[in-house]
Order: structure tokens, then sequence, then C-alpha cells
């Protein structure tokens, strides 16, 4: 541990300062998006829109060999977007087929990304994208994780009434005038932005166990949608925390010991609760 303290304050290690502050940033939107998706029960349609990310890197990676620059973040949005809006749409208007397309987009995506990158001259190492590198983080991505930050938290403080009331029953909040199509959506495509950032920290494959383990853990003690997510950002800030440091000193992934770490404490307050130890929100 006093190693790792001495890395962090030492100046020629500023991209382990980075990791931290990631993990405290990403933590705010683990907690917040989280707890959203693990309470409306759509953490499927959440892995599929990460999964389809992807498709959208190799395509990125694809058309900088061969034709022009594309930056691989400006193609996972475009794909995150996109696979958001069609799961959406499907979810409002022929629920009976949603199963269907979220499958479909999860093996589209992942297929069309590998196609893209067995196309793309030189080697192109799939393992960076699907399984994060924290350690590679950029001012610039820490800059975009606190704006989206600031808009999450906002978006949460002004609409908590509608978002608890639609998490919770959705006929009700229609009774009372929330547009629940409306915050759903709003919810998918904020899902898909966060999706694209926070693949940096644990990669795509990993980032949807990190939008639901935390806010599980939370919801064990939890009595409310907002004790939820509070409680929700503090285990993502403990599992981050934990994950970087066991990482560094043991010179393993940081993001796999992350997930690790929060599948093990996850799975521990199932244990408890399934015992009748733990009281269930």
């Amino acid at each position: 541990m006093q190693s790792f303290i001495e890395a962090l304050i030492n100046a020629d290690f500023p991209f382990l300062r980075n990791a931290l502050f990631a993990g405290l940033l990403s933590s705010v939107l683990f907690g917040i998006i989280g707890s959203v998706v693990t309470v409306r029960r759509i953490g499927s349609l959440a892995g599929a829109v990460s999964h389809a990310v992807f498709g959208g890197i190799g395509l990125a990676l694809f058309f900088t060999a061969r034709v022009f620059p594309v930056p691989p973040i400006a193609g996972a949005l475009l794909f995150a977007v996109l696979s958001a809006l069609v799961i959406g749409v499907v979810s409002l208007k022929a629920k009976q087929r949603e199963d269907t397309v979220i499958n479909a987009i999860w093996a589209i995506g992942m297929s069309l990304g590998v196609v893209f990158m067995a196309k793309t001259p030189g080697y192109a190492d799939p393992s960076t994208w699907l399984f994060g590198n924290i350690l590679l983080i950029s001012g610039r991505d820490l800059l975009f994780l606190a704006i989206l930050d600031i808009i999450v938290l906002f978006l949460a403080w002004r609409f908590y009434p509608q978002i608890e009331a639609s998490s919770f029953d959705e006929e009700f909040a229609r009774t009372r005038g929330v547009p629940v199509e409306r915050l759903f959506l709003v919810l998918l495509g904020l899902t898909a932005v966060a999706i694209v950032l926070l693949q940096t920290f644990v990669g795509i494959v990993m980032v949807i166990a990190m939008l639901t383990l935390p806010s599980g853990c939370a919801g064990v003690f939890s009595r409310s949608l907002g004790v939820m997510m509070l409680s929700s950002c503090i285990f993502s800030v403990l599992f981050s925390a934990g994950g970087l440091v066991l990482g560094w000193l043991f010179n393993l992934p940081i993001g796999a010991v992350t997930v690790i770490i929060a599948g093990i404490i996850f799975l521990g307050f199932s244990v408890f609760r399934a015992l009748g130890w733990c009281k269930t929100r």
C-alpha cells in the first residue's frame, strides 16, 4: 500500500492520478445511471448497447486506415446512440419483439467490430477496447467524464420525482402526467454516451457489470431511489479504488480486478440476503 501511495504522489506517474480521478468521476455515472438501470430492470438493454459500441470502434479504425481519420470515440458514439434509439423504439412500440432485437444488436455489433478490425491493415488489438485500460486515460477523457457527471447530476436533481415514479410504477406515473416514454429514451441516450466514455475504464465487456453490481449492492440497504443512487456511488468509489490499488500492486488488469471485487461483494450480499441476514429493500 505504501508503494502505491508513493507512486500516486510521484510526479513521474501522472497516469496513476488520472486513473484515480477517472475512477471517482466514473463512480457518479455508475451510481446514478446504474441505479435507474437496475430498478427498471433494463440491464440487458444496456448490455446490448455496450456491445454494439464495438462495431462503431471497428468501423472507425477501418476508416482511419483506409479512407480518412475517424476518432474511435466518434464511431462508438454513432453506434451507441443508434442502437439505443432502435432498442428504445422497439421497447415502446413492439414489446414482444424486444428480446429478439436486443440479442440481434448485441451479436451484430460485436460481429461488425470483429469484421472491420480483421479488414483493417496492420494489427488492431481488440482487447484494449473489450477490457479497457484505465492507466491510458487522458486529461481530455477526464474532462468529458466531468461534463457528463454534471449533466447527469443536474438531470437527476431536476427530474428526480419523475424518474422515481416512472422507475417503480409506469402506469401511476402516466396518470400523473409524467412523460414516461420520453424519460425512457433520454435514459437510454445517457446510458449510451456513458458507456462510450466508461469503456476506457473497464472496457466494453465489463462496463455493464459496473452499471449493475454497485447498485445491486446498494439495493440491499436502500429504501428509496435517491438513497440507492448515493449508496451505489459510494460502492463504486470503493470498488474502483480497490481495483486500482490491487491491480497496481500485483500487476493485474485494473478493470478486471475492479469487476471481480464488485462481483464478490455483490454475491456475498446476495448470500446474506438469501439466508435472511440482510433485510431487503
